[in-house]
């Protein structure tokens, strides 16, 4: 019989979220069945196909609205009176900890038994949900009220798990896990944080991968007269797309050659867009909004090397991507990414909120011969492919789930 489970994310299919649908994919690969379940749907259009394919097949929760939660959580109630009992004062002490108000944690709770409904149709026993924030909460509450023959699992992306562990109930999320998978090792460390020793061993480092498909193919190096430098990601805090503005214009009065690319969308385009314009660089910075995979890969293609001004991360899969296609990479010492990119190596690495350093990259970057990129494209992709496939990743995710999922 092949191993069943289902993977339960906030927000799926999502632009920024591929990574899952590879992941899936893989495991599918590997004769695992995943029933895909999300919260709630990606409120923008989408730009992959892959992703519209996704959508028909996911299940969600809020699809009808949270009304249609009620009649779950009154049969979980009649048919597991003393279990509902105990997961209320679970889901109780959350929203005690939490930053969100207690009806938020009540919404959370009618559709973990929702969740729980679909698991006893399915015949599923374990849940493995995508970051620690309220889809790990969720299957950590439908896990309690289905009791001991349900189990749950979940990754931890960050940065926002790291960012507020304690409003997020992270220590009690891993305590009651089978497993808890960290993308990097230092994400591995900021998990060892909030829970007793006894539960490291729960821990396991599984990185996020890549399809042979996106890196597959004959393609060159960047030439010495490619002066465009491209930054991938949602447009928010959190990437330092301002900072890339402002260390734009220092390049421009220095009277240094470049194009940069910011390639993604989002709640700070506004701003971004009005200091570009405050700096009159429209003729030298282009935004392309959403993008789909395969325009990611031709975006990079394009490009002399990415740039990733991160403030705070997990370790972003766009990196592996560049370093796959032979793309050096400069970015922050931030999280995961100095794990990947080796200063010198593969790429370069300054601080993160350093405007003047991240200028003397890009400026070294821009101006460095030929043949010292190609080498360093050369090494970016030999050490991402043997770091990161997604084969490797999904088998390694096989053997915990399997070692965890009870039979229907």
């Amino acid at each position: 019989m092949p191993l069943s489970i289902a993977y339960l994310i906030n927000q799926y299919p999502m632009v920024s979220h591929s990574f899952v649908r590879r992941e899936i994919n893989a495991l599918e690969r590997q004769e695992v069945k995943v029933r895909r379940v999300a919260v709630r749907g990606w409120d923008s259009a989408l730009a992959d196909p892959q992703d519209v394919q996704e959508r028909a097949q996911t299940e969600y929760l809020l699809r009808r609205g949270v009304t249609s939660l009620l009649i779950p959580f009154l049969t979980a109630l009649v048919t597991a009176p003393v279990r509902m009992v105990q997961t209320c004062r679970l889901m109780a002490k959350c929203a005690r900890e939490s930053d969100k108000s207690l009806p938020h944690h009540a919404v959370y709770l009618a559709e973990a038994c929702l969740l729980l409904s679909w698991l006893k149709r399915w015949q599923v026993r374990h849940v493995h949900a995508h970051f620690g924030t309220n889809s790990a909460q969720v299957a950590m509450l439908a896990c309690a009220l289905g009791g001991s023959e349900f189990s749950y699992s979940f990754t931890a992306h960050g940065p926002e798990e790291f960012d507020k562990p304690l409003s997020l109930s992270l220590g009690e999320k891993i305590r009651r896990a089978s497993f808890v998978a960290a993308i990097s090792s230092f994400g591995r460390s900021q998990l060892f944080r909030w829970v007793d020793r006894t539960h490291w061993h729960k821990i396991q480092v599984v990185h996020c991968g890549l399809e042979k498909a996106f890196h597959a193919g004959e393609f060159q190096a960047p030439a010495a007269l490619n002066k465009t430098l491209v930054c991938i990601g949602r447009l928010c805090e959190q990437k330092g797309q301002l900072l890339l503005v402002d260390a734009a214009n220092i390049l421009r009065q220095r009277g240094v050659e470049f194009k940069l690319v910011l390639a993604g969308d989002g709640e700070m385009r506004a701003d971004i867009e009005a200091a570009i314009s405050r700096y009159e660089l429209q003729d030298r910075i282009r935004i392309t909004g959403w993008i789909s995979s395969t325009e990611v890969r031709n975006e990079l293609l394009a490009a002399r090397a990415l740039v990733l001004p991160s403030f705070a991360e997990g370790l972003p899969v766009v990196i592996m991507e560049a370093m796959s296609l032979r793309r050096p990479v400069l970015s922050t010492f931030v999280a995961g990414i100095p794990e990947l990119v080796q200063a010198g190596g593969s790429g370069w690495l300054f601080p993160a909120g350093d405007v003047e350093q991240l200028a003397n990259a890009m400026q070294d970057c821009l101006q460095t011969p030929e043949e010292a990129l190609t080498a360093m494209g050369d090494a970016a992709r030999h050490r991402v492919l043997m770091r990161h496939d997604i084969e490797d990743s999904a088998a390694q995710l096989k053997a915990l789930f399997a070692g965890v999922a009870k039979p229907a």
